[in-house]
């Protein structure tokens, strides 16, 4: 018979369990799906928004531009030059932080520790000294590559150094927290849900902790890295975006940022996607997203335009 969406953490719990003995054939993204419509559920019952049942710290939150990663098309985010004026542009929208990605593979050049630097030493340029700025290696940098970058990275006055390793090696980050003043945010791509993110912890391999509620799991395990975090006066950045990330920072004390993107000066985000009526994470002049009232995670489906465009109902 049927569960009671109710009883979430059971549920979750159980998610977990058969996961274990699935030998992970079901992956934390299918099991966090789940897991985000039971809360969807609930919110809708109730008539509330999730970030509301979740513990409702915040209904506006700042929001930082992360970029899409480096390509190699004109006017896109080719060079550091236009890596530089695309930043102009995020700060003229209102952006006070961004996030750059830089070059990765199947760039021919990528990973180029040099070519990065040089993207963000032309940010900063370009922005100056009052707008954060971070970069997220993700994962493809040796251990000297990383630890040249984050000392050049210090020199500009960069906010965190994201991912910058493979994150099977929890030794190689302690040592690099060790040796950077910068601070260092992981796991993103790890799994182990807060049971590694509590090992990350206990080896001092970062210095903010990295949880995403469709990289875990689900919305629960992400509250449970984010209470982890605080235990040890700790931030714990929510990497995504989208409702459900959304949803825990606004019930969050000890995340800074929402991540709003990716962005590039090919795409308006601000325009929702056909199958929306609206944005999830609309932001205002200033830089700051304002968290749907709506029950549940907020989604304003076009279900009409879904509809209009269903293949076959079989």
């Amino acid at each position: 018979g049927g569960q009671d969406p109710f009883n979430r953490e059971r549920i979750w719990q159980d998610l977990n369990h058969w996961q274990r003995g699935s030998a992970h054939q079901l992956t934390e993204r299918a099991l966090s799906f789940v897991e985000q419509a039971l809360w969807d559920l609930i919110g809708r019952s109730l008539k509330m928004p999730v970030y509301k049942l979740l513990g409702g710290y915040r209904d506006t939150v700042p929001a930082y531009g992360s970029t899409m990663c480096g390509d190699d098309l004109p006017g896109g985010l080719s060079t550091p030059e236009e890596y530089a004026a695309f930043a102009e542009k995020l700060v003229t929208r209102g952006y006070k932080a961004i996030k750059l990605h830089t070059w990765m593979p199947p760039i021919a050049f990528a990973p180029n520790p040099k070519m990065d630097i040089k993207a963000c030493a032309a940010v900063r340029e370009a922005v100056g000294p009052d707008i954060d700025l971070m970069i997220d290696g993700y994962h493809w940098y040796s251990r000297a590559e990383a630890l040249w970058i984050g000392k050049e990275l210090e020199k500009l006055n960069f906010a965190w150094f994201e991912e910058p390793m493979e994150e099977d090696s929890m030794s190689s980050y302690a040592w690099l927290a060790e040796n950077l003043s910068i601070p260092i945010v992981g796991p993103e791509s790890f799994g182990g849900k807060h049971h590694m993110r509590a090992e990350w912890v206990k080896a001092g391999a970062c210095d903010i902790l990295r949880a995403g509620a469709n990289g875990v799991g689900g919305i629960t395990p992400t509250m449970k890295v984010a209470a982890l975090a605080e235990s040890f006066g700790m931030d714990c950045e929510v990497h995504g975006n989208g409702a459900a990330s959304l949803a825990v920072v606004g019930a969050i004390r000890n995340c800074r940022w929402y991540e709003r993107g990716l962005l590039h000066p090919f795409f308006d985000y601000d325009e929702p996607a056909a199958y929306l009526n609206s944005l999830v994470d609309p932001m205002d002049d200033q830089g700051f997203v304002h968290l749907s009232q709506r029950p549940g995670l907020g989604e304003d489906i076009n279900f009409a335009y879904i509809e209009a465009n269903t293949v076959s109902h079989d």
